[in-house]
């Protein structure tokens, strides 16, 4: 696969602190699954943040090898859309404004702005929720809402921070394979950070352990598995053991997450 963003010798601060993440370099291919890991405070939620563009990093840079933002704004799209891990869909606004919002001064007119917003919410199986309010919605549709939202600008990296973290264990592995329903249809490079190593097995292709003071990448793992996966076979279990092991290695007490 072709590189989609190159990122050298990343640096991460917060204010004038020393940094939490230094040296980090990484290519992402283009249509890509991968899955980020590490401790608490070990700067993943901030490295999406710096990716998507709302935090400038320390040091260091990251290219996004694709046509420019002032392009792709034309045609209606935005190069990079971040899920949070709190859905913050505006109480005010019914579920298809709520996805029309990241289409807004895309120079697309509100017809088109409706239809792609309808087009996104079948894809993520909610199109009848359309005229429905945020507080009218369960956690797990108010996710998928937030995932809609994100894929209704068409972006070339999705950036996901532990968007299933507050949900329940069914609602949160029906997510799941939503999830990697809609990458197989879309093909949109995907980025995801979470705590739950067997999320990390189970959704990508790639995970990358983050640890160490500062940190870098201790770890880059190939998860070699045949896909559809399944949770309870040996080699499934054997590949989340080993970034486990890798993991309690990287933190100073050995406990892990």
């Amino acid at each position: 696969m072709a590189a989609l963003v190159e990122i050298r010798d990343l640096a991460i601060a917060y204010g004038k602190a020393a940094p939490v993440l230094a040296g980090f370099s990484a290519t992402i291919e283009r249509g890509s699954f991968t899955a980020v890991v590490g401790p608490s405070g070990v700067g993943k939620s901030t490295l999406l943040r710096v990716l998507s563009g709302l935090t400038a990093p320390a040091a260091g840079r990251v290219e996004r090898l694709s046509r420019s933002e002032q392009s792709r704004s034309e045609q209606g799209r935005r190069p990079v859309a971040l899920v949070f891990q709190e859905a913050r869909l505006l109480p005010w606004r019914r579920v298809i404004d709520n996805v029309t919002f990241g289409l807004e001064g895309l120079g697309l007119s509100k017809a088109e702005r409706l239809a792609r917003a309808r087009e996104t919410l079948d894809m993520v199986g909610l199109a009848e929720m359309a005229g429905r309010w945020p507080h009218q919605l369960s956690g797990g549709q108010r996710q998928r809402i937030n995932l809609a939202r994100a894929l209704a600008v068409q972006p070339d990296l999705l950036l996901l921070d532990e968007p299933f973290s507050a949900l329940d264990a069914i609602t949160r592995q029906g997510l799941q394979d939503e999830l990697l329903r809609v990458w197989r249809e879309t093909g949109t490079t995907m980025l995801f950070v979470t705590h739950d190593l067997d999320e990390a097995v189970y959704l990508a292709d790639r995970v990358v352990l983050l640890g160490g003071r500062p940190a870098g990448v201790v770890r880059d793992f190939t998860v070699d598995l045949p896909r559809p996966r399944l949770r309870d076979t040996g080699a499934f279990g054997e590949t989340v053991r080993s970034i486990r092991a890798a993991l309690s290695e990287s933190v100073s007490d050995g406990g892990g997450i």
